[in-house]
């Protein structure tokens, strides 16, 4: 087959889905592309990642392209993680199903071949049509080169196998590669002449490394294409094939089925559920802040990080939407997932001379060495560079995550299960390590490259931090020689905030003691840990402020809201970035919560609500940001967007119903 132009990427961020298996996942567009996923794991090197790379369109993809113009539609099969995409017009329909395999049922599929395995259905429903599918693999992050091989076409009563393998130049690289298979079923529909399926092109530099196949289905005939680990390729039949499918829905409807939410937001909420259960990895109980890297903040600009990770400051939200929503084995293992960084910190903190912070951020294994390099070789989503992996910000003291760990911690004993002895003395060794610290200037949480400074949210959360470990110690009677320490630190803490985190000509809490005229929303925390009562005349005005439009000083667009203002604040980064969809939701609950005592907030935060549910994808999912202009920006789907959104549901519904 001649060689066609390579073509940018044009969809956009929000245009994709996503599937997963609870190791690793994929972005499928609504064109019908992988463009995005990393092998074996959510951290390791990606495979495809042309997301990356728009205006070359490199990286890697895996597309399925009708030849004919279409009507596409894209959904999820109802209460799964199942993807379908739909291609319509006048001489045929065909359905592409895309998922990863799981089974609750099935050990040999979970525990034995422990390898993801990754299915691309396709199937004609109505008439014929013809479709160009190329699969153009692009190993370690797209720096490995090799050739992709197809294999002699077996025939076995109308159906047709190949098979597919990337062969690298170099043999110690892509180690783990994965292998793809492809079969055609013609389904008592004979074809004329054998199929030529797969076949090498050429790519400009002579180099064959993707392959490319033409088929034309007629009504009842499918394409069944597998990407799987070695250990699962020699199991692979045609009634498994078929099978997977019904197995993994089974999977997901089974979990869900466990969600206690009942309101008004039912679906969406299901749907952030089976997003938030997509971040998770099995193995060690983790979640990442997104599973994708440098999808920029906005358009052309530097902020482009790597989220691949586990950050401490979602273990809070974590755990609550988890154990609220009925989800207690994926809470127990988070919460075990950080109570075994907290011994591992406790371990080299004592056998130091110098003062060690817990690290803000872990890989899903519990790494903390994760450094940050640039990949120059790719040319960004919509040329925002630097394409950047690793984080450099594990290094940055944040000292916020102190009390978003210890209120998870909790949360967890209050409505999971009792901390054992064990824990209370890492959390006792925690709590007095914060009553040492606590007055020392910080990155915050949002991780700026600038000064340090005491900012507003980091001692609030402190404040958290020393509150939880004093009400854990009542609630168990755990004995706590430093409780007077404790209570000493946390009445300071409190009382510092109100002289120096507050501004009261501006009658609002402020970002820093030092950028005391700069408002920060992610002081709309304080009545959602119990900082301050949400109508407490302090806080009001804090949210007055907040709901300002940029213009008049405030904070909030469109019903959006911004972290703070980057004309007033030297974060260390420079450039300019959307709105934060987490914050928004912050300020709903806040304004929840206020609105029981002043219905006018409660009016506005159910219209700011809904403005954030009508701004989710077209399948339903939150990135990090939404620009100025409407669309979504940053990683995506993002864990805190979709646990923010989740609260704020459960919180607005509490109050609605009187509760």
């Amino acid at each position: 087959m001649g060689e066609m132009a390579q073509q940018p990427v044009s969809i956009q961020i929000e245009d994709y889905g996503i599937i997963g298996d609870m190791r690793t996942c994929a972005l499928v567009g609504k064109n019908g592309s992988i463009d995005f996923m990393c092998w074996p794991k959510f951290d390791s090197p990606s495979i495809f990642g042309r997301i990356l790379d728009t205006s070359r369109g490199g990286g890697g993809h895996w597309s399925i392209s009708p030849q004919s113009s279409t009507v596409c539609k894209q959904n999820y099969r109802a209460a799964s993680n199942i993807l379908q995409t739909k291609w319509i017009d006048e001489d045929g329909v065909v359905d592409v199903t895309d998922f990863f395999a799981l089974s609750k049922y099935n050990k040999l599929l979970r525990e034995t071949w422990s390898g993801s395995t990754l299915v691309r259905k396709l199937e004609c429903v109505r008439g014929k049509m013809s479709f160009d599918i190329e699969l153009c693999p692009r190993p370690g992050y797209a720096r490995d080169s090799g050739t992709m091989r197809g294999s002699e076409i077996n025939s076995e009563d109308g159906t047709y196998h190949q098979s597919l393998k990337w062969v690298p130049d170099n043999p110690k690289e892509c180690q783990d590669m994965p292998e793809f298979f492809a079969t055609y079923c013609t389904h008592e529909r004979p074809l004329s002449s054998p199929p030529k399926m797969f076949q090498p092109v050429a790519s400009p530099d002579g180099a064959e490394d993707k392959l490319r196949a033409r088929f034309d289905l007629e009504e009842g005939q499918q394409i069944f294409m597998i990407m799987c680990s070695k250990h699962v390729a020699p199991h692979l039949t045609k009634d498994l094939m078929v099978n997977l499918e019904t197995e993994t829905h089974k999977f997901w409807t089974s979990w869900i089925r466990s969600c206690k939410y009942s309101g008004r937001f039912q679906q969406e909420v299901e749907r952030s559920m089976l997003v938030l259960k997509l971040l998770t990895y099995d193995p060690t109980g983790a979640i990442v802040a997104a599973p994708t890297f440098s999808l920029p903040e906005a358009i052309g600009g530097p902020r482009n990080w790597d989220y691949r990770y586990s950050w401490v400051r979602d273990s809070s939200f974590t755990v609550y939407v988890f154990l609220k929503m009925g989800f207690a084995s994926e809470a127990e293992a988070y919460i075990n997932f950080i109570f075994a960084r907290i011994a591992e910190w406790r371990k080299t903190t004592e056998a130091s001379d110098t003062i060690r912070h817990l690290p803000l951020m872990f890989s899903i294994d519990g790494d903390t060495s994760l450094p940050e390099v640039t990949l120059d070789h790719l040319s960004g989503y919509q040329d925002s560079v630097p394409v950047r992996i690793g984080n450099a910000a594990t290094d940055h003291v944040q000292l916020d995550i102190y009390g978003e760990l210890m209120d998870s911690i909790y949360l967890f004993n209050k409505h999971g299960k009792p901390i054992s002895y064990a824990q209370w003395l890492d959390i006792r060794y925690l709590t007095d390590f914060v009553c040492r610290v606590w007055d020392q200037p910080d990155m915050s949480i949002w991780e700026v490259r600038g000064q340090r400074q005491h900012f507003t949210y980091s001692k609030m959360l402190l404040w958290v931090a020393v509150d939880r470990a004093l009400r854990l110690a009542d609630k168990r009677n755990f004995p706590c020689p430093n409780r007077h320490k404790w209570l000493e630190t946390r009445d300071t803490i409190y009382e510092q905030v109100m002289e120096k985190g507050f501004n009261y000509d501006m009658n609002c809490f402020v970002q820093s003691y030092e950028a005391n005229t700069t408002l920060d929303s992610a002081v709309l925390i304080a009545p959602l840990v119990f900082f301050m009562s949400p109508n407490d005349p302090q806080f009001v005005g804090t949210l007055d402020n907040i709901l300002r439009t940029p213009e008049k000083g405030g904070l909030t667009s469109a019903g959006f809201v911004f972290r703070y203002d980057h004309q007033k604040t030297d974060d260390g980064i420079g450039g300019k970035e959307g709105t934060f969809v987490m914050c928004t939701l912050w300020l709903v609950e806040a304004l929840v919560r206020a609105g029981k005592y002043s219905k006018q907030y409660l009016d506005v935060a159910t219209t700011m609500f809904e403005t954030v549910s009508n701004f989710r994808n077209h399948v339903g999912m939150l990135s990090e940001e939404i620009s100025v202009s409407g669309e979504q920006l940053g990683n995506t789907p993002q864990a805190f967007s979709h646990l923010a959104f989740v609260s704020a549901a459960i919180n607005l519904e509490r109050v609605r119903r009187g509760d």
